[in-house]
């Protein structure tokens, strides 16, 4: 049966803990009335049934949620988007596998908020790959078991590794985005006028576009007065000039190369090249 599982869950007006408090007061059900009402649910679409189900384990996501307020996001949001899972893990629950709806929920309750976090936590993506995931979430516990404030040792690091099944390297790289800071881009409306934000000096003033159409416009006389001053070269020295500098697939010919189609030595090849080189600077050289 297809449908669309959207619950109300309590909303206590004031604070979170008054939210806590609420869901708290929810009855615990027996394994015998959480049988019954997901078949309720499942079998006749009772969403009374459903909603008994969600509000019953809704401290069962304050908990989970509590886990996480190490990375420094908000407790409520965090319990928010626990709610999310534990509402998909209802409607997907089946009591006839033998499993309570707890062992199942906190599957999906932790993956919402995994999700949550991996999106929020950082402007710039920290964990992208399982295998990165995996080490987002649990290096920091890991780090709880060795003694002391500072950094990883090498053998910390690499018996860390060894653990989660990851190069040593990437726990290092880990270790740095997680004690690292989030900096505001532009600056905030209190800062000083004399304050400078990164935005002030990340900017690439090449990219600025009256620069760009000057580059293009250089770039364009550049190539017309390269081909007015080879025009100005006798033909000997202008083939040596397109072959050793200008050649389509910007693989120059050696001077031996020259000095066997001219039959002359490749010292002389090089005379004529730097006499040109110099001819063409004259032309090319600004009025």
């Amino acid at each position: 049966m297809t449908q669309t599982l959207t619950l109300p869950v309590p909303v206590a007006v004031g604070s979170l803990d008054a939210y806590i408090q609420t869901a708290y007061r929810a009855p615990m059900l027996t394994e015998d009335e959480e049988i019954r009402l997901a078949r309720r649910f499942h079998d006749e679409g009772d969403l009374e049934a459903a909603r008994e189900l969600v509000f019953s384990h809704l401290r069962l996501v304050i908990a989970v949620a509590r886990g996480y307020l190490g990375y420094g996001l908000p407790h409520a949001d965090l319990i928010q988007e626990g709610n999310v899972g534990l509402m998909k893990a209802v409607k997907r629950f089946d009591p006839a596998r033998g499993v309570r709806l707890v062992s199942f929920a906190i599957h999906w309750i932790k993956a919402e908020i995994h999700e949550y976090i991996l999106k929020n936590w950082r402007l710039v993506k920290v964990a992208t790959t399982k295998a990165q995931r995996k080490l987002f979430f649990n290096l920091r516990s890991l780090k709880n078991g060795f003694e002391g404030d500072r950094g990883l040792s090498v053998e910390q690091t690499r018996r860390i590794a060894d653990v989660l099944g990851v190069k040593p390297g990437e726990v290092t790289e880990m270790e740095m985005r997680l004690a690292g800071h989030d900096l505001a881009l532009e600056g905030s409306p209190d800062d000083r006028e004399d304050a400078y934000a990164p935005i002030d000096y990340l900017a690439d003033s090449a990219y600025e576009p009256t620069r760009v159409i000057e580059g293009r416009e250089y770039a364009r006389l550049q190539n017309e007065g390269l081909h007015v001053a080879l025009k100005k070269l006798d033909d000997r020295s202008r083939r040596i000039i397109e072959a050793r500098w200008l050649s389509e697939d910007g693989e120059g010919a050696t001077l031996h190369d020259l000095a066997a189609e001219f039959q002359v030595s490749a010292e002389r090849i090089r005379q004529i090249e730097a006499r040109a080189l110099q001819k063409m600077r004259g032309f090319l050289a600004p009025a």
